[in-house]
C-alpha cells in the first residue's frame, strides 16, 4: 500500500502540473488573441485622430537610424520585436513630411527636438532633415532642442533649433569625421588563407584590407580629400547656424583638454562657454520653460504635446488617384535576385520599375538612391529597366541620398538628370573580384586534397587548393571588361569621352560636391528638389501627386502591420529566447568583413564582378 499511495500521489502531482501548464498556455494565447482582436475592433472603430488643441507642442523624438526605407517586410519587423531584437529606424519621408505639416498647423506652437536616441544618418539625410527643421522655424515657429547628451549627428540636428538646452551632466560630442579599419593580411598569412584580389582602378580599396596590413598611398589621398570635404560641410553648416566664428568648432577641438581643464571638466559649462548651447537645464527645467511657453496639458502637470509617432495621424494622406510622379527607392546594398525592403535586388527593384513604368497614372519617375553598390549583375538589370522606362517617354530623376557609389552610381547612370546632395558620398567607379584560397591552412592541419578533372578549368578555383593563373586571368579579363563597361555607360551618361571620365574614376570617392565639380552629377538638391524636377519634366505643375512604387504586401503581413504597436510591448517580455551578449563595434566591424570573405568562397558564382566602394558616411 505505501508504494500505492506514492504512486497515486506522484500522479497527482503530474496531473496538477499539467492542468497549470495547459492553463497558463490558455491564458497566453487568449491574451495574445484578445491583443489581436483589440487591435482589430480598434482599427474598424476608429475615425481618425483626437483634435488637437492650441498651444501643443510637437515632440520631434527620433529614434534609431535615419532611412529612406524600413528593413524587411512587416512579419519580419514584428517577429524582431517579439525577440528582443527589432532595429529602431525613422523613416526620412515621415519626418520631413511631420515637419511641412507641423509648420502649417495652427494647433502646433513649437517643436521639441529630442535626440538622445537618434542613432544618426549620413550627411545627406542630416542636410535634408535640416533643411525641414529650417523651414520651420523659418515661418515663425520656435524649435527647442533638449538633450542629456548630443553626439556629433545629434547636434548637426539640434544646431537648427531656436533654442538648445543640455543637462547639467550633459555633453556636446564634436569629435571630426574618419576612422581606422582593421587589416587583416598577416592573420589571413597565419592561418594560411589567399584573398587573391583582382581589380581594376587605383583608388578601388574595398578589398585592401584583405591584401595588405596598411592603407595605400592612393587610399590615403582620396580619403583626406573626401573627408576634408565633408567636414568642411558640416562646421561650416554648424557656425552658420550657430553664428560662430569660421573655424571655431575645429579650434575648439584642438584646444579641447587645456578648455576643459579650465572649467573643472564640466563638459555643459565648456559648451554654454563655447556657445554651442544656450543653456544648462535639468529635466524638470524644461519641462516648466515649455508649460510657460505653451500651455499646461489636462492633467495640468506637464506641457500640452503630442509625439511625431502620434502626429502621424495629423499629416495629411496622399491622394491615391490621378497623375503622380512615382518615387522607387533603392537603399541597401545590392544583390541579385529578389530582396526585401532596406535591400536592393536585381529582378526585385528591376519589378518595382517596370511597375511604375506601366502604371498609366505615373507620368515621371525619381529614383531614391542610398547604397554602397554590390553586383554588377544586378546594378545593370535595374540601370536597363531605367533606359526602358526612359525610352517608354517617362522622364527619370535620381535623387542620391548619403550614399551612392559604385553600383550605387551604376544605377544612376540611365536618368535624364542626377542631383546629389553636397554631402553625398558617390562614384566609385571600379570593380574587383575575390578569390579567396586556403590551401596552406589545409597544410597546417595536414590535410591533403587529390583528384582528376577533364579541363584545367573544372579544378580552377578549388578554396582548398592554390589558385590557377590561368584562372586569375580569366577573371580579372573579366573584371577589366565589367570596368570598361562601367566607364563607357557612365561615359555616354555623362557626355564625356572614356578618357575624360577614366580621369575621374579609377575607383575615386568624391562627395556631391566635388561630383558635380567633375561632372558626375547634374546639380546639388534635395529629394523634393527631384520630384519637382520630374514633375516638371512631365508637365504636371508644381502640386504633382507623389506615389512611392513597393512591393504589395499579403493579407498576413497587412494585419501584422497593423499590430504591430500593440504585439511588441504586450508579449514581446514573455516569449523572448534569445539573451546575446553585444560585441564591441570593432570586433562586430572584424566579423562582418572576414563573414564577406566567406561568403565570396561559398558562392555559386565565384567569378563574379563586385561594384562596392565599401564607404559609409563617416
Amino acid at each position: 500500500m505505501g508504494v500505492k499511495s506514492v504512486f497515486f500521489g506522484l500522479w497527482w502531482l503530474i496531473r496538477k502540473f499539467w492542468a497549470v501548464l495547459d492553463a497558463s498556455r490558455r491564458t497566453l494565447l487568449n491574451l495574445l488573441m484578445l491583443a489581436l482582436l483589440v487591435a482589430l475592433v480598434s482599427g474598424l472603430v476608429s475615425r481618425g485622430p483626437a483634435p488637437l488643441k492650441d498651444k501643443t507642442t510637437l515632440v520631434l523624438d527620433l529614434r534609431g537610424s535615419l532611412v529612406e526605407q524600413f528593413s524587411g517586410s512587416p512579419r519580419e519587423q514584428v517577429m524582431a520585436q517579439l525577440k528582443g531584437n527589432a532595429q529602431r529606424q525613422t523613416r526620412l519621408r515621415d519626418v520631413l513630411a511631420t515637419l511641412e505639416a507641423a509648420g502649417k498647423d495652427p494647433k502646433i506652437s513649437m517643436v521639441l527636438l529630442q535626440l538622445d536616441e537618434f542613432d544618426g544618418a549620413g550627411m545627406a539625410g542630416l542636410h535634408e532633415v535640416a533643411a525641414a527643421l529650417k523651414r520651420f522655424k523659418d515661418g515663425g515657429k520656435k524649435i527647442v532642442a533638449y538633450g542629456d547628451h548630443f553626439d556629433q549627428r545629434g547636434y548637426f540636428l539640434a544646431a537648427q533649433a531656436s533654442e538648445i538646452y543640455l543637462n547639467p551632466l550633459g555633453t556636446v560630442r564634436i569629435e571630426g569625421f574618419g576612422r581606422y579599419r582593421n587589416y587583416y593580411k598577416d592573420a589571413l598569412d597565419r592561418l594560411g588563407v589567399s584573398a587573391n584580389v583582382l581589380r581594376v582602378g587605383t583608388y578601388k580599396s574595398f578589398a585592401e584590407p584583405y591584401f595588405a596590413n596598411a592603407p595605400s598611398p592612393a587610399s590615403l589621398e582620396a580619403e583626406r580629400y573626401l573627408l576634408g570635404e565633408l567636414w568642411a560641410g558640416y562646421t561650416d553648416a554648424i557656425e552658420a547656424a550657430r553664428k560662430l566664428p569660421k573655424g571655431s568648432v575645429t579650434a575648439g577641438i584642438e584646444k579641447l583638454p587645456e578648455a576643459l581643464e579650465a572649467v573643472g571638466g564640466d563638459a555643459a559649462k565648456l559648451a554654454l562657454q563655447s556657445k554651442l548651447i544656450d543653456g544648462i537645464k535639468t529635466r524638470d527645467e524644461v519641462r516648466e520653460l515649455l508649460i510657460a511657453r505653451g500651455a499646461k496639458d489636462d492633467k495640468g502637470n506637464s506641457y500640452r504635446r503630442v509625439s511625431f509617432a502620434e502626429y502621424q495621424a495629423h499629416v495629411k494622406p496622399i491622394l491615391e488617384h490621378g497623375p503622380a510622379v512615382g518615387v522607387v527607392v533603392a537603399e541597401g546594398e545590392i544583390s541579385d535576385g529578389t530582396a526585401g525592403p532596406g535591400r536592393i535586388g536585381g529582378d526585385s527593384t528591376a519589378r518595382l520599375i517596370r511597375q511604375a513604368r506601366e502604371d498609366e497614372n505615373i507620368k515621371s519617375l525619381v529614383l531614391r538612391v542610398n547604397s554602397p553598390g554590390g553586383s554588377a549583375f544586378a546594378s545593370e538589370v535595374i540601370r536597363r529597366e531605367l533606359e526602358l522606362t526612359r525610352k517608354a517617354g517617362k522622364p527619370v530623376v535620381v535623387s542620391m541620398g548619403d550614399v551612392a557609389a559604385s553600383g550605387g552610381y551604376w544605377i544612376s547612370m540611365a536618368s535624364d538628370e542626377v542631383i546629389a546632395e553636397a554631402g553625398t558620398i558617390t562614384g566609385s567607379i571600379g570593380v574587383f573580384g575575390m578569390l579567396p584560397t586556403g590551401d596552406k591552412l589545409l597544410e597546417k592541419l595536414s590535410i591533403h586534397t587529390g583528384g582528376h578533372t577533364t579541363t584545367w578549368l573544372a579544378g580552377g578555383y578549388d578554396p582548398r587548393r592554390p589558385l590557377d593563373p590561368r584562372l586569375a586571368s580569366v577573371v580579372q579579363s573579366g573584371i577589366n571588361h565589367i570596368y570598361a563597361e562601367f566607364t563607357g555607360k557612365a561615359a555616354t551618361a555623362r557626355k564625356k569621352t572614356v578618357a575624360e571620365l577614366d580621369a575621374v574614376a579609377q575607383g575615386r570617392v568624391w562627395t556631391g560636391a566635388q561630383a558635380v565639380e567633375r561632372g558626375l552629377v547634374d546639380r546639388l538638391g534635395s529629394l523634393d528638389d527631384a520630384i519637382k524636377s520630374a514633375a516638371a519634366k512631365a508637365k504636371l505643375g508644381t502640386d504633382a501627386r507623389v506615389s512611392y512604387v513597393e512591393g504589395e504586401m499579403g493579407r498576413w503581413e497587412r494585419l501584422l502591420s497593423s499590430l504591430e504597436d500593440v504585439l511588441a510591448p504586450s508579449i514581446a517580455a514573455a516569449i523572448r529566447a534569445e539573451l546575446g551578449l553585444s560585441l564591441p563595434a570593432a570586433l562586430q566591424e572584424a566579423r562582418a568583413e572576414l563573414a564577406f570573405v566567406a561568403e565570396i568562397s561559398n558562392s555559386r558564382k565565384p567569378f563574379g564582378a563586385v561594384v562596392h566602394c565599401l564607404c559609409t558616411a563617416p
